[in-house]
């Protein structure tokens, strides 16, 4: 990469943690996806790291990129704006979508859907 041997230790540092954090977390939500039993347990682990692990990475290259071209660079806040609106809904869908299936399917470790409380006069 040109012009990354030019970067500032006082930048660099703080980028090199974030790159770390951001691969941990990417890393506990794969773990986490392989080794928990059910569905609805395993379609939990991966969003949350993609979210922050994901966030973590764009918050280093925002840092980096800012600092190499000295100017600010805000393309990584568009990026982090669509991922933290779409990785929950997408978990909403999926998880629903499995929940209604299990149930029509009539999976015993599925709980069933909730009342509605009795209406007062």
């Amino acid at each position: 990469m040109s012009g990354a041997a030019e970067l500032p230790l006082f930048v660099a540092i703080p980028v090199a943690i974030l790159l770390v954090l951001g691969a941990g977390l990417s890393l506990a939500g794969s773990i986490g996806l392989l080794r928990l039993k059910s569905f609805y347990e395993r379609v939990h682990a991966p969003t949350i790291g993609t979210s922050y692990g994901l966030g973590s990475v764009l918050l280093a290259s925002m840092i980096f990129f800012s600092v190499l071209q000295t100017r600010l660079v805000v393309h990584e806040v568009l990026i982090g704006i669509l991922v933290v609106v779409t990785t929950p809904v997408t978990l909403m869908l999926v998880t629903r979508a499995a929940l209604h299936r299990d149930r029509l399917e009539g999976n015993p470790e599925v709980p069933p859907p909730l009342s509605r409380p009795p209406e007062q006069d």
